[in-house]
């Protein structure tokens, strides 16, 4: 079977619902994408909107349900579909669904602070050029990272932390 992939940058628009189905939990949310334009006198305007439903499976549950809400920036990758169902009257519906494969807070409209075991934060000297606080992102982590290993995984089968704030 075909799948088609797809990125969506925006914002998650609801609270992420997370359910028990069979064995596996699933945590969903809906995100909205909109875009803008530049007009003639170099102005913005609003451009058309995508909507999208979002399921997470698997080590997602966890990493969303416990750093992204309602309001979020995210950047979303998966694999959409149509979802057909009937409604409560009868009718037959239709909708966008995405399931994801890697949710994560979109840095340029966030601040994020990673917690991870080995992860020590950013270079003090690189942040002190880029005008950020290393303070806020050194969360530990006193074991330097080796050719070979994944930054991606601690390799405890724990999730890693992200904080994430968003400037007014």
């Amino acid at each position: 079977m075909f799948e088609t992939p797809l990125t969506v940058v925006g914002h998650i628009v609801n609270n992420p619902e997370r359910r028990q189905v069979g064995t596996q939990e699933v945590i969903k949310f809906r995100v909205a994408s909109n875009s803008r334009r530049r007009t003639a006198d170099g102005g913005w305007e609003p451009g058309n909107s995508l909507f999208i439903n979002v399921n997470c499976w698997g080590k997602l549950v966890t990493g969303v349900g416990a750093a992204l809400g309602k309001g979020a920036p995210v950047i979303v990758v998966g694999h959409v579909y149509t979802s057909e169902y009937e409604d409560r009257d009868g009718n037959r519906r239709s909708s966008l669904e995405m399931r994801a494969t890697s949710v994560g807070p979109d840095v340029s409209r966030a601040i994020v602070r990673i917690e991870k075991p080995g992860y020590t934060g950013p270079n003090p000297e690189q942040a002190a050029i880029n005008g950020t606080s290393v303070a806020a992102a050194d969360v530990g982590g006193d074991e330097d990272l080796k050719a070979g290993d994944d930054p991606a995984d601690s390799g405890d089968g724990a999730a890693d932390r992200v904080s994430l704030s968003v400037p007014a």
